[in-house]
């Protein structure tokens, strides 16, 4: 899909680019590591863990280069984008450690430079090597990543489809007043930005009543309709889908040529220059997952998350070159698949999380394999909300885990006030990674109920000697070795 986003005159704006990159590399070692994910799936407590761990020489036992003792330091420097708002490191650590509250959802681009001032294992490199590597870390939404197929679509596909989605059961009823109003719009008529505008904000309506946790659902295209931005209320995001657009062209000053002239703009002025400017550029890259959210809201859920995350697996640059293509274009040679949110299961589950998840990504994760990319999948929580225990109830003992459930979360009758710690039995994930996307999953005897909550970060561990230790993480470092741990060899 890749190829097909780009003209020749992007290509080669693209290849200077990387060129002049590359060479500012020989002297300052850098790697630009890519961070996405749908909304709430954990993009900003993610990178806010590693960049935390990392500065204040975290527990993590299976990235080498720590383990080793290799690390001199890491310290943040500015990032070399000037034109790219700055990763709010400082206030997201200040709302995880100082008010135990979740930062900020990630709403647009941003970026953060990490430096690593490190010892090479290698005696050869260390003669040669400076030791110092520089992590361009660029945080952005997947929810844009679900744009750049439209880059090879036409108005019509995109109302087609929009219309097809809306029709599906798990939808049908969220659409319907956006639905019943497309029906009294006529494409042939004048253009009314009147009637532009309502049309607009209902199917914008409709996409964020799909986002919310009843549904979960992620495959919600256009992107920026959930997260507008400095966009809002532009013509280029004051478009809709019309019903019954194949085969028809537009008349000159019509509804129907507006909205298509709006839609050609969206793309035009705001996907492909994302892509061009960003997605182009990276070297690496981490997909985040919500996998628990989908799970609570049923089979639909899954399946819609599997498409979504088709699709964005299918937007990267995928691939291994060689010594001279290198200087030319940037291919990512990593992918990393994270299950976010492991601490809300016992880690007898992760293994079936993780499962689950491979599941969801299989044939992405085929394609970009074949291109001898690297693609790994970890079940992991880039900040751990919870420890594990043991319940008895009657001659039964179950596995639990503790933490502090945020307010107005609910099990069953019990509504939680956000301040008090509870043991909670969350229940079994599924043997078979394919039971969860069955139709009657949650019905079958052998598929438990799973019960879900969502908890406040954790009160940070202190030392004898009153230091306090980094933020608690379940496989964060073997995420850290898998993405960056062989620049560090």
């Amino acid at each position: 899909m890749a190829s097909s986003l780009t003209t020749i005159s992007d290509e080669a704006r693209i290849a200077l680019d990387t060129v002049t990159g590359r060479a500012a590399g020989l002297f300052r070692p850098s790697i630009r590591l890519g961070v996405t994910g749908l909304s709430r799936a954990g993009k900003t407590v993610f990178i806010s863990s590693l960049v935390h761990n990392l500065i204040h020489g975290g527990r993590l036992p299976l990235f080498e280069a720590q383990k080793s003792g290799r690390i001199s330091r890491a310290f943040l420097e500015e990032q070399p984008d000037d034109a790219v708002p700055r990763f709010q490191y400082e206030d997201h650590i200040a709302a995880l450690v100082d008010q135990r509250i979740w930062p900020d959802s990630t709403r647009a681009i941003s970026e953060l430079r990490l430096t690593i001032e490190f010892e090479s294992a290698s005696g050869w490199n260390r003669m040669f090597s400076a030791g110092r590597l520089s992590v361009d870390i660029v945080d952005y939404p997947g929810e844009w990543l679900l744009d750049l197929p439209l880059l090879g679509k036409s108005f019509a596909d995109f109302s087609s489809e929009a219309f097809e989605l809306a029709a599906l059961p798990v939808r049908a009823d969220l659409a319907s007043e956006w639905r019943a109003l497309s029906t009294t719009a006529v494409a042939d008529a004048d253009a009314d930005e009147l009637t532009a505008r309502r049309l607009a904000e209902s199917f914008s309506a409709y996409l964020k009543a799909c986002k919310r946790d009843e549904r979960a659902l992620s495959t919600l295209p256009p992107g920026r309709f959930l997260m507008p931005g400095d966009l809002d209320g532009s013509p280029a995001l004051t478009f809709a889908p019309l019903p019954g657009m194949t085969g028809k062209r537009a008349r000159p000053g019509s509804l129907h040529a507006m909205m298509e002239r709006r839609y050609e703009a969206y793309k035009t002025h705001v996907v492909k220059p994302f892509f061009r400017e960003h997605i182009a550029r990276l070297d690496r890259q981490i997909v985040v997952i919500d996998a628990m959210q989908a799970l609570n809201a049923g089979p639909a859920a899954m399946a819609d998350l599997e498409r979504a995350v088709t699709e964005i697996l299918a937007c990267f640059r995928p691939g291994r070159g060689n010594f001279l293509t290198d200087w030319f274009a940037r291919r990512i040679d990593r992918i990393l698949i994270a299950a976010t949110k492991a601490d809300h299961l016992h880690h007898e589950s992760h293994d079936r999380l993780q499962a689950i998840v491979r599941r969801l990504a299989d044939r992405a994760i085929a394609k970009a394999s074949f291109t001898g990319t690297a693609v790994d999948v970890v079940a992991m929580a880039a900040v751990r909300a919870t420890r594990e225990g043991t319940v008895k109830q009657g001659t039964e003992t179950l596995p639990v885990i503790i933490g502090t459930p945020l307010e107005g979360e609910r099990i069953g009758d019990e509504t939680f006030d956000g301040n008090t710690e509870t043991a909670i039995f969350p229940g079994d994930l599924p043997k078979s990674a394919d039971a969860v996307f069955e139709e009657n999953a949650q019905d079958r005897a052998d598929n438990p109920a799973i019960r879900f909550v969502r908890f406040r970060p954790p009160k940070l561990e202190r030392t004898a000697e009153g230091v306090t230790l980094s933020l608690p993480h379940i496989r964060l470092d073997r995420a850290l070795q898998f993405l960056i741990g062989d620049r560090l060899a």
